[in-house]
């Protein structure tokens, strides 16, 4: 169909807020977290994909600039095609469109699992509904079975906490046997 693929380094710019949305981009290797920057210059962790997942692709069916940054977290191999070769792939292929609209519907519900639980003052519900969001996807739901794969940083950053606020609430939650820390993981 046209695809090429592109080494982004870390930390390196995959496309950036106000840019027009001019590829369908999917992630061979690497983590990339999508955000935004407040006036203070405070990020904002909107998303964090890796393997497998795709970039940003539900503003390719719109008229619109991205409203967020991609940023490759690690070294990232990224599939690159261009927008109109996405969009006939879409038309040509059942399979494939399906494929699009679970994983559209699955970001979706994560905005709005996380919409619904950012507007508590609680640090402790914000981390527990991120922890359970990312649990309901693994196949054993026992408790201190799932291995949170996501650093304080990031769980911060996806949930509009400090850093500081993250972590003393983690230890909180620890003490209350809500989670377990083994060898700096959080088990949940």
């Amino acid at each position: 169909m046209g695809a090429s693929i592109t080494t982004y380094a870390p930390a390196e710019s995959i496309f950036t807020e106000g840019d027009w949305p001019a590829f369908y981009f999917q992630i061979i290797k690497g983590e990339v977290k999508l955000n935004n920057y407040n006036e203070e210059g405070k990020e904002t962790i909107q998303i964090i994909i890796e393997d497998g997942q795709s970039i940003g692709e539900s503003l390719l069916f719109m008229e619109k600039f991205y409203p967020i940054n991609a940023i490759a977290i690690t070294e990232c191999q990224i599939l690159k095609l261009p927008r109109k070769a996405f969009l006939d792939l879409l038309r040509e292929d059942a399979e494939v469109s399906y494929e699009m609209n679970k994983c559209l519907s699955q970001r979706l519900y994560f905005k709005l699992i996380m919409t619904q639980n950012l507007s508590s003052q609680s640090p402790m519900v914000k981390l527990m509904a991120l922890m359970d969001y990312l649990k309901s996807f693994a196949m054993d739901q026992q408790q201190y079975s799932f291995k949170i794969p996501l650093t304080r940083q990031q769980m911060a950053g996806l949930t509009g906490l400090c850093v500081e606020t993250t972590i003393r609430t983690i230890k909180g939650m620890e003490r209350a046997r809500l989670l377990k820390i083994e060898d700096r993981k959080i088990l949940y």
